[in-house]
């Protein structure tokens, strides 16, 4: 690994955003994939997603069960689908490792693998270098970008979905399992866009509503020439300030675009809000970094 220096961090200051190439080894990396899919072929297709419903009040109980299964999994490893994977009785219609958007959102703290990735003296060193005093880790997911249907990720900033007060407390970390290409839908970042504060939030709807979150709000227009390309290579880490809008494309190609991503919140004096969708659990408050 590249040792971060003082340079790279002041160029993250003023982009919003940090490529680290060869951050993670070839190894580490195909660690995470292989115990990913360990746990696929484990896995349990949760009910919500095998039933077929046909009337309305069936068609309910689905979605809450959904929303249920969603704001659940904050402490928990949970499978989330692409969109048509089932068929009509409720199986695969594709095999099942292609039919899953994303994994989350406590890899980091229940999977081995995962946990040892996230706490890596590496990653460690990486905090102190950005001068974070009480990292805690809020969430993890593992995602697909599946070939040929991998959706585009509309243009966001982080902190809509992880808001603090005061913001300018969360920052992701993006690790490519796989060469992330213009073809197979790398990250795409507005240079400098996170200094703006943010214009949309989401947040918890009233226990029972559906959809169980909603939006407060609303996201600003950004025109696609202010974006830039950040294709990087397996192994590679890209660093994501919570306020930094960033994009990713469909992905077209026959290549997946597997990633581990985590995201921590400096907990020195900072607040994280009781309306976000996660929430620490007594089973799982927000586990420190440093170990």
């Amino acid at each position: 690994m590249a040792f971060v220096t003082e340079e790279q961090i002041q160029q993250f200051h003023e982009d919003g955003f940090l490529v680290l190439e060869e951050f993670f080894t070839t190894e580490e990396c195909d660690a995470m994939r292989e115990q990913i899919h360990k746990i696929i072929a484990k896995m349990d297709v949760p009910p919500h997603c095998r039933t077929e419903f046909s009337t309305s009040e069936e068609e309910q109980l689905k979605a809450q069960g959904s929303a249920d299964y969603f704001l659940t999994s904050g402490d928990k490893i949970r499978f989330f689908f692409e969109k048509g994977v089932f068929d009509e009785k409720g199986d695969f219609s594709v095999p099942k490792e292609k039919s899953i958007n994303k994994i989350g959102h406590a890899l980091h703290a229940y999977d081995p693998i995962f946990k040892q990735i996230t706490h890596s003296s590496k990653v460690q060193e990486l905090g102190r270098k950005l001068a974070l005093e009480k990292p805690v880790v809020v969430q993890s997911m593992y995602i697909f970008k599946q070939p040929g249907i991998g959706g585009e990720v509309r243009p966001h900033q982080d902190a809509t979905f992880l808001y603090t007060e005061p913001l300018g407390r969360v920052l992701g970390l993006w690790i490519a399992l796989e060469n992330a290409t213009q073809e197979n839908g790398c990250l795409w970042f507005i240079p400098g866009s996170h200094t703006n504060g943010i214009t949309r939030r989401m947040v918890r709807a009233p226990p029972g509503t559906i959809p169980c979150t909603q939006f407060i709000g609303s996201e600003r227009t950004y025109q696609d020439s202010q974006f830039i390309p950040v294709p990087i290579c397996k192994g590679g880490l890209i660093l994501i300030h919570g306020e930094v809008v960033h994009k990713s494309e469909l992905n077209s190609s026959e290549r997946s675009r597997h990633v581990y991503t985590f995201h921590l919140m400096e907990a020195k004096d900072t607040s994280w809000s009781k309306e976000n969708w996660l929430q620490p659990t007594p089973e799982l408050p927000f586990p420190p970094l440093y170990t």
